[in-house]
């Protein structure tokens, strides 16, 4: 399709902004919206291009010793809904989603939390958006409890509310 080609050049563009020095890179692989043609959509395109995309960054962080150095985070706004709607869609959902790690200080294969048997809600060890936030800060070496000026000028944590999910960090 006509999305691929320009999808699958994000990721290599990532890597090499890493290679020259930046420190955070983030990538738009949008387009997810489906609420019709759910299945034929994900299974024509989007997944395997995100899979291609996706396995041979992490694949060359690795192979070129940089893995350690980079927070690769996959993670939508929010989850779907359990159900199929009358479209062969699924819709924005907000109560179970979820987030993949990689690299940074992250330890490979760790699954944090479950779902119920619907993937419709959180079952065991629920985490918000603030956590996976101060996960992050984590891995990229930013203390989470640092302070910055809000709006006003007064400060307030990096992290929020969230902290940091160490059962997920090697």
């Amino acid at each position: 399709g006509d999305g691929a080609p320009r999808n699958l050049e994000q990721f290599l563009m990532a890597r090499r902004l890493v290679e020259a020095g930046v420190r955070v890179v983030t990538l738009n692989f949008g387009r997810w919206d489906f609420h019709s043609n759910n299945h034929s959509e994900l299974k024509n395109t989007h997944l395997p291009w995100f899979d291609q995309g996706l396995s041979a960054l992490i694949d060359d962080l690795y192979q070129r010793g940089m893995a350690d150095d980079v927070a690769v985070v996959a993670w939508g706004e929010f989850g779907r809904t359990p159900q199929i709607n009358k479209n062969a869609g699924r819709d924005h959902w907000t109560f179970c989603y979820s987030v993949m790690f990689a690299g940074a200080g992250i330890r490979g294969g760790t699954v944090y939390g479950t779902s119920d048997g619907e993937a419709a809600y959180v079952k065991d060890r629920p985490i918000s958006p603030a956590d996976i936030c101060a996960t992050i800060y984590e891995c990229l070496g930013i203390d989470p409890e640092m302070h910055v000026p809000d709006a006003a000028g007064q400060p307030v944590k990096i992290r929020l509310a969230g902290r940091v999910i160490k059962d997920i960090l090697a």
